[in-house]
């Protein structure tokens, strides 16, 4: 029950699904999405459980249509696989980058960009119910920063007041 939920928190945190961003983007907006092309790998712990778990990821990032970036990634955790794709995108009538979020784990999410800098940060909060029925909190955030991706996430089962969290730094 716990891996299933688990699953969906990395789903959170990796993946983004297609939004529709105007044509007429700003070209900073859109060059700074595309700074982030490539092949990245990442690896973490997964820490609150009874010991701490490794975590393996690999993301790629391509650049799509319309100022998007496209990624497929995957992560390994306790000998099962976490499949994500998406879009990232810079709105350009609203002013903002957005990232929809879906995964093979059944989770899905929708998260606005917030930028400083050259730095863009999503932030994902969800309530779902796990496989029993019972509140699960996950709280996702996702850096893009310097050439750099970093993926934090928190699971908090509300019944227990267990709570699970990870950090992954991507490199190229």
């Amino acid at each position: 029950m716990k891996k299933y939920v688990v699953t969906a928190a990395l789903a959170a945190l990796l993946q983004i699904g297609s939004v529709l961003a105007p044509a007429a983007a700003a070209e900073s907006n859109m060059a700074l999405l595309a700074s982030y092309t490539g092949d990245w790998r990442g690896n973490g712990a997964l820490v609150g459980g009874e010991e701490p778990e490794a975590l393996r990821c690999r993301l790629n990032i391509t650049k799509g249509n319309a100022g998007k970036i496209n990624y497929s990634g995957r992560c390994n955790l306790a000998r099962s696989t976490l499949s994500v794709s998406g879009t990232i995108a810079y709105n350009n009538q609203a002013d903002r980058y957005e990232a929809a979020m879906s995964s093979n784990a059944g989770f899905t999410g929708v998260a606005v960009g917030q930028q400083r800098g050259s730095d863009i940060t999503f932030n994902l909060r969800e309530q779902q119910k796990d496989r029993g029925g019972s509140d699960v909190r996950i709280g996702a955030t996702i850096i893009l920063r310097n050439d750099q991706v970093r993926v934090d996430f928190e699971v908090e089962f509300n019944n227990s007041g267990e709570v699970l969290t990870a950090q992954v730094p991507f490199a190229r």
